[in-house]
């Protein structure tokens, strides 16, 4: 080591850095309603949920290498089933939360088992059929999903039997909170299993791990399933944050900002795509309306300087620094 060197800070030392950062992090939002209005407040639910479709996401895209464009499907389909079982047969978020991850788990298994068998270009092309299958269905079934006037009137959750249906922001914003830290624990666990670590190894090397007795096809399967099932968690906390869901959510633009999420923020570190479907849900929602039409343009803007300019996304950038 130069005199002019700097030593890098120990594993551990930036280990206990990040875990302060974290709590930080989860202190902050947990505190969010004692400072912000109804309207913020609307706001940052929204960028809870869109946080976990992006995380779950990027299980595809940064750690097993499945560049899905499915996906805004799978988050439509848990959002569709939790409207459905709130209204016809219980509010209970016990009964309607697993019952949109089930739906949406099925239907992620249901397609997955054909797409994973591809690669390349023809994968991303099978998944994009299948995210517009997914929003065909939600437009011309009428009878089930509202048409394209979508479903509304969805009855506000109860968290318990018998207890007090969530009709405050506050109230609501916690318990989409509390089910994001769930839905994003599952995911974190499983990226650090020996499970994701072999979904890392066959990102990264197809054949080598082939050959140590792997099987990508039955791996990618199951993170696909994993990834869907989740994305249905969040649209099944869409349903419930907003009492309503519409063909737009299973569009093609919504498996396009899941995508500019996970890239803004940086694919394989499933923390990096939640900060980047922050930046989206603001710029699309927030700055977006107030430039007369041209906050797609802005987006775009934000996504080309956001390649070019962090290599990695946010998370790599964070990365670069915190080795420096």
């Amino acid at each position: 080591m130069t005199a002019t060197s700097v030593p890098e800070a120990p594993p551990r030392v930036r280990a206990g850095a990040a875990t302060v950062v974290a709590a930080a992090a989860v202190a902050l939002l947990a505190l969010a309603p004692f400072v912000l209005d109804p309207a913020a407040l609307g706001t940052l639910g929204r960028i809870v949920y869109y946080a976990l479709l992006a995380a779950s996401l990027d299980l595809l895209v940064g750690i097993t290498g499945l560049p899905s464009l499915a996906h805004a499907g799978y988050f439509a389909v848990g959002a569709y089933t939790a409207g459905l079982v709130a209204k016809d047969v219980s509010a209970l978020a016990v009964v309607a939360l697993p019952a949109a991850v089930l739906a949406a788990g099925a239907a992620a298994a249901l397609t997955g088992w054909l797409t994973v068998r591809s690669g390349g270009i023809f994968f991303l092309m099978l998944t994009l059929a299948i995210g517009e299958i997914i929003f065909l269905l939600a437009e011309s079934l009428e009878d089930v999903t509202g048409g394209s006037n979508g479903l509304f009137g969805i009855p506000l959750m109860e968290v318990v039997p018998g207890s007090d249906a969530l009709d405050q922001p506050a109230l609501r914003y916690w318990f989409v909170l509390a089910v994001f830290f769930l839905g994003f624990g599952v995911l974190w666990a499983i990226a650090r299993s020996p499970f994701g670590l072999a979904l890392r190894g066959i990102h990264g090397n197809q054949e080598r791990m082939r050959a140590l007795g792997y099987s990508p096809r039955v791996y990618k399967f199951a993170a696909f399933c994993i990834a869907g099932a989740v994305a249905g968690l969040a649209g099944a906390l869409l349903a419930a944050h907003q009492q309503g869901v519409t063909p737009a959510d299973a569009a093609f633009g919504t498996a396009v900002l899941a995508l500019v999420s996970v890239i803004i923020g940086g694919a394989g570190t499933l923390w990096g795509p939640c900060l980047g479907a922050a930046i989206v849900v603001l710029v699309r929602d927030q700055i977006g309306p107030s430039l007369g039409g041209h906050g797609p343009l802005l987006l775009g803007v934000v996504f080309v300087a956001a390649v070019y300019l962090l290599p990695g996304g946010i998370a790599g950038a964070v990365g670069r620094w915190r080795r420096s």
